[in-house]
């Protein structure tokens, strides 16, 4: 498999994390750009990208809630590349990242029914703190990295 990570750093980078997720997730759930593009979205915001050749075809996203704590999430890969492996390896870059920047801990909301995932990848799922969003409902989760 000839896939590469690349931690976004120009616009076409950049561009790449956002096209694997309107393919991907807004396609499917139908929502909308401005419910998938949030206020996390910025010049600052971190992306994962894994590139097929040339092509995106997963991603991650990661922002500082503070000094300590990083945010992950849109862990996105494209359908025709689920089953390789590739959403939990954007878990592990964007771990590594977070990692060369400093922080201590990785939080993200898991969709329900999908904490498993996580939970392999040494996340503890804090079933208190449960998340209603527009489109799921998700489960605050946490890794001391």
């Amino acid at each position: 498999m000839s896939m590469k990570a690349v931690r976004a750093g120009t616009l076409a980078q950049r561009a790449g994390a956002y096209y694997v997720r309107i393919q991907a997730m807004a396609r499917k759930y139908h929502i909308t750009l401005e419910q998938e593009f949030d206020e996390h979205d910025t010049p600052d915001t971190r992306y994962i990208v894994f590139l097929d050749e040339d092509f995106p075809v997963a991603t991650c996203r990661l922002y500082a809630l503070d000094t300590d704590r990083v945010m992950l999430g849109r862990v996105v890969v494209l359908p025709e590349y689920r089953g390789r492996g590739l959403g939990r390896r954007a878990v592990l870059e964007a771990e590594q990242w977070a990692r060369d920047l400093g922080f201590q801990r990785a939080v993200l909301e898991s969709r329900v029914g999908k904490t498993g995932f996580y939970e392999k990848l040494g996340y503890t799922a804090d079933e208190s703190n449960v998340i209603v969003g527009e489109t799921f409902t998700c489960i605050h989760m946490e890794k001391t990295l």
